[in-house]
Formats: C-alpha cells, sequence, structure tokens
C-alpha cells in the first residue's frame, strides 16, 4: 500500500468546508479525472474515474463521518484505496483540509506514477482546485450533517 498525505487551507469556516465537502456529487467540478459520483445511500456512493486514459468504476463506503471533523471512507470493489479528510479551525474564517489517501497502485503504469509521485501532486491539484472552488462560492452548494459512527471491526 501507498500513502498519500497533503493539506491546504481554505479562506471558509469548518462548516462551510466540511458541508460542501459532503456534497460528493460536485467532486467532478475540481477533481481531476472525476467523470462523475452517485450518492447511492447515505454511506454509499458509486465513482466513474477516468485517469491516464484508463476508465474504472467502483463502489465506497463511508466509515465514518463526524460533522465539521472528518470523513472516512473504503473502496468496496475496484480499486483497493481508503482515505480520511479531517477539517480543522485556524480561524472563524479559515480551515485546513487534510486529506491521507492508502491506494494499492494496479499495474505498471500505476506502480510508476506512484513512484514519481504523481499521485500526491494530483492529491495536491484536487486540493487547491477545492480552494478554488469554495472560495469563488463562499458557500456550500449543500450538506449532510448526519453521522456515521466508525465500524469496530
Amino acid at each position: 500500500m501507498s500513502s498519500v498525505e497533503q493539506s491546504i487551507e481554505v479562506d471558509v469556516p469548518v462548516r462551510t468546508a466540511y458541508d460542501q465537502w459532503t456534497q460528493f456529487e460536485s467532486f467532478p467540478q475540481f477533481m481531476d479525472g472525476v467523470e462523475e459520483i452517485r450518492q447511492l445511500t447515505d454511506t454509499h456512493v458509486h465513482w466513474k474515474t477516468r485517469i491516464a486514459g484508463v476508465s474504472r468504476e467502483f463502489d465506497a463506503e463511508i466509515t465514518e463521518q463526524t460533522p465539521d471533523q472528518r470523513i472516512a471512507w473504503r473502496s468496496l470493489d475496484g480499486p483497493d484505496q481508503a482515505g480520511v479528510v479531517t477539517f480543522h479551525r485556524v480561524s472563524d474564517g479559515t480551515t485546513k483540509v487534510m486529506l491521507q489517501l492508502d491506494f494499492d497502485p494496479e499495474g505498471l503504469v500505476e506502480k510508476v506514477g506512484d513512484k514519481l509521485g504523481l499521485v500526491e501532486g494530483r492529491i495536491k491539484g484536487d486540493l487547491e482546485r477545492f480552494k478554488e472552488f469554495i472560495e469563488s462560492r463562499g458557500h456550500e452548494s449543500g450538506a449532510w450533517r448526519g453521522e456515521v459512527d466508525q465500524d469496530p471491526t
């Protein structure tokens, strides 16, 4: 497994940054290679991606969600990955968004891309585009304030 950690400060309150991140269907607007995300249930989302000419579809499960603090997930099929995004109050109008992604690169192209730091660069770019997206709006496009308790198993 490989692991990538990136963070960025966004000039919006924690609640605004968190609420926007819960709007998974907006991810294609700031995540490179994400073509579509459909929210199937409160805890299941379906992803369609196209990265380096490779199209994939997979389902992911939200394994933990605490409003204004964290969202954790893992893939259920397709690429083996899990991650967590956390939200930290810097000031009333500034939030630090931290993203950690653990993944298992598949095939030679993904393994080489991982070794060259391409995944880390993609995530850094996604966070920079999220910053631009949310700051230009100034408010979230929606919100889901429910909680998902971490499965103890």
